[in-house]
């Protein structure tokens, strides 16, 4: 069974980090590029980084670029979401999924095969 488990989301005060994780199970992920979501209440879901499968290249939206570290460990099938200096506006949940390729932009969420179930991450003082 292909599953994507989220993991490492919590309450932060602003300023704080989180290091988000994203498992894979039934498949092997290092073949896939990883993207990262967001989606806050009300508002739509948000490209947040992609990294590539074979190179480690990354993309960041500039609304996290400097703050947000991908990374992966493809012996371990899993994948990191390093997230600091958080801020309140960062609060949503937060979803990993799968990709080919990454692209320049990433793209939309409708462009990505498997997800996970999301993690909550509250920034709040």
């Amino acid at each position: 069974q292909v599953q994507l488990v989220e993991s490492g989301g919590g309450l932060v005060q602003p300023g704080g980090s989180l290091r988000l994780s994203c498992a894979a199970s039934g498949f092997t992920l290092n073949y896939y590029a990883i993207g990262w979501f967001r989606q806050a209440p009300g508002k739509e879901r948000e490209g947040v980084s992609c990294i590539s499968s074979v190179d480690g290249v990354t993309y960041y939206a500039d609304s996290v670029k400097g703050r947000f570290t991908s990374s992966r460990e493809n012996a371990k099938n899993e994948a990191y979401l390093q997230m600091n200096s958080l801020k309140p506006e960062d609060t949503a949940v937060y979803y990993c999924a799968t990709i080919l390729f990454c692209g320049t932009t990433m793209g939309g969420p409708g462009r990505y095969a498997y997800w996970g179930q999301g993690t909550q991450v509250t920034v709040s003082s």
